[in-house]
């Protein structure tokens, strides 16, 4: 088993994260000899978005930044020895890995060995019986996007093992991007409960990038991180026992400090003591936090626990239509001019439309959905109000009729309005379950194995 540790760096959050900060990254792992980089790029809802765009060309459905991620630093991952690791394939791995494989030729690079992870997409109708099964009334009637299981590190241990250079998935764990790597390069057995919690830690530290180094922590007056705007992105050293230290790229702004750690430790955490993922149960109810100075903080005593006996699955199924108009009021009464505008469409379109209104400039931050704090704040006055409408319907025609109502009260509401703006989206619903690992039939292939 290596001893030496492992550098990985992470330098993507969620899909649409700034894509000028790999560089940094690449430089700073380089300089060390090498490691691995990871972009995780995905969440619920942008998968189900990548679906929607493989439905309309099956040539599409993978990160829409992937060009401006890997571009930069493809040839210096190349020539470094440092390894891609990413779930930027989202609903298309395979079209992903081809796209990079294209980047390489396009910058005149040997094209690396990339391997492609698939059995996230639950579309088997074995699979589907099985989805309506435990989810039951809640998908009744709908019209499905997606079925995606949460895969785990195996299949990228097995691919980085094997010699890939480039491993592309689709929805894995969050922290299975760092996990993989972690065992392929020290041989960790799938099973060494302990070694998996405490890299899966790691692998939460840097799931959301920049949350970590003071980008998501700092608070003006509270909480200050210096040259917030030029942050680094983070690097953890992880050890053949699993221990961790969590950096940043070299000659970047931002703060890695015990603060910034424990925030980030505690993120989305529900009980540190079960930390569910599809690799482990990690344990972080005795974990220690210690400054090492120079932006590096270890993490001590976390261990882990025998993995969940099933996957999580998220579905996604259409939504209907999200309707949102805006209109401008200033001057005299203008807050009550707005407050009569929302009335307005409210009342024309009767109680089967849920609408909220928003009166930006005078409650809008305290706003809710029924509408009942607008309801029952007094007229503040307000001489300068924007009228934000939003409302929802499965019909898209009677979705349009709320942005035709708004545009109406350019003539036929309140006096003075103007600067209408209207837009109408899809909307996609979620809904979760369980289901036995037995049923996702999840492996890997190298690129040049996949049919096109």
């Amino acid at each position: 088993m290596p001893q030496s540790p492992l550098l990985i760096g992470c330098a993507s959050g969620f899909s649409g994260d700034r894509s000028d900060g790999a560089a940094a990254v690449v430089r700073t792992l380089a300089a060390q000899g090498g490691g691995t980089l990871i972009f995780e790029t995905l969440a619920e809802r942008t998968l189900a978005l990548a679906q929607l765009a493989r439905n309309d060309d099956p040539s599409r459905g993978y990160e829409p930044l992937l060009d401006e991620l890997v571009s930069p630093v493809l040839a210096d991952c190349l020539r470094h020895g440092i390894n891609i690791v990413s779930n930027f394939g989202a609903a298309n791995p395979a079209a992903a890995a081809r796209r990079i494989a294209a980047i390489a030729r396009e910058q005149g690079l040997p094209v690396p060995r990339i391997a492609v992870v698939h059995g996230d997409a639950l579309n088997t109708a074995a699979q589907r019986a099985l989805l309506q099964e435990r989810l039951g009334a809640a998908l009744e009637g709908q019209e499905l996007v997606s079925a995606t299981a949460y895969l785990g590190a195996t299949e990228i241990a097995q691919a980085l093992a094997a010699g890939a250079q480039i491993v592309v998935a689709g929805r894995v764990a969050d922290p299975s991007l760092t996990l993989g790597p972690a065992m392929a390069h020290f041989g960790w057995d799938a099973a060494d409960w302990p070694r998996l919690g405490r890299a899966t830690m790691a692998g939460h530290m840097l799931e959301c990038g920049l949350q970590v180094t003071g980008g998501y922590f700092c608070v003006p007056g509270l909480k200050e991180v210096p040259d917030v705007h030029a942050a680094g992105f983070p690097i953890a050293e992880i050890h053949a026992d699993g221990e961790f230290i969590i950096g940043k790229a070299a000659d970047t702004g931002g703060a890695v400090d015990a603060r910034t750690v424990k925030e980030q430790l505690l993120y989305e955490v529900h009980d540190p003591a079960r930390y569910l993922t599809p690799d482990v149960v990690a344990d972080l109810s005795q974990a220690r936090v210690v400054e090492l100075g120079g932006d590096r903080v270890a993490v001590h005593g976390i261990t882990g626990h025998a993995r969940p006996s099933e996957l999580k699955v998220n579905v996604c199924y259409r939504g209907g239509w999200l309707a949102e108009a805006e209109i401008s009021y200033a001057g005299v009464q203008a807050e009550a001019r707005a407050r009569l505008a929302a009335d307005i469409v409210q009342k024309r379109l009767g109680a089967a439309f849920r609408l909220r209104a928003d009166l930006i400039g005078a409650i809008s931050i305290l706003g809710d959905d029924a509408g009942e704090m607008r309801r029952a704040r007094p007229d503040g006055q307000a001489r300068d109000v924007r009228l934000r409408l939003a409302g929802e319907h499965a019909d898209r025609a009677q979705a349009e009729r709320i942005l035709r109502e708004v545009t109406a009260l350019y003539t036929c509401g309140p006096a003075g309005g103007g600067g209408v703006r209207t837009a109408l989206r899809p909307r996609l619903n979620m809904v979760s379950c369980t289901i036995s690992r037995e049923a996702v039939h999840s492996g890997w292939n190298f690129l040049e194995d996949i049919a096109p």
